[in-house]
């Protein structure tokens, strides 16, 4: 059996990768699952940065292969890749999630955007390596107000849906984490490792 840590303790987070590896001889692990109790600063300047820190932050309370991802939203009228790795202090400097989005549809409604998300993978040879999803959209008013974060005012264009518009399965199945962790799967695939 392959077994794998995920830097996280979100449950959301652990149940999208356990679907991911479901049928595949994989035991996927949290922080909780080892007792990990981390909250590294994550104050790199890219999205692969941030992923690597949290990653190797658990090296010195588990050796087994580990990954960790960083995401964010990049807005074309925000500037280039901005707000990414930032995305969550943006919100907070903007009065909240809520507040930004509204500030959003106000400001950049029908703007280009693409959700970015970043998996590392370590403590396997010729590690780390990073795995990369995307998934392009435009800013959108919000036509049903649930998910987390941006997702009210993210409309993709694969679909015309926001993805709070999406079932938890649905967006499980096609957001940006979602394409890269594929990634990752069929990485550790190719290498034989599952």
């Amino acid at each position: 059996m392959f077994k794998l840590l995920v830097a996280s303790n979100n449950q959301n987070k652990i149940k999208e990768y356990k679907d991911i590896f479901k049928g595949y001889d994989v035991k996927i692990y949290s922080l909780k699952d080892f007792n990990i109790a981390i909250d590294p600063i994550e104050n790199g300047k890219t999205y692969y940065e941030n992923a690597l820190i949290k990653a190797n932050a658990c090296k010195p309370f588990s050796l087994i292969p580990t990954i960790s991802d960083d995401s964010g939203i990049e807005i074309d009228g925000l500037g280039e890749h901005y707000p990414g790795v930032f995305s969550h202090r943006y919100a907070q400097q903007n009065g909240g999630q809520e507040n930004t989005n509204k500030f959003l549809i106000k400001d950049y409604l029908g703007n280009k955007a693409v959700f970015h998300c970043s998996i590392v993978l370590i403590n396997l040879p010729n590690t780390p390596v990073e795995f990369v999803g995307e998934v392009h959209g435009t800013i959108s008013g919000i036509k049903q107000d649930g998910g987390f974060g941006y997702d009210p005012v993210f409309k993709m264009d694969s679909t015309g849906k926001t993805y709070s518009e999406l079932t938890p399965e649905e967006k499980d199945k096609m957001s940006h984490r979602y394409l890269a962790s594929i990634k990752l799967l069929e990485y550790l695939k190719s290498k034989k490792y599952i």
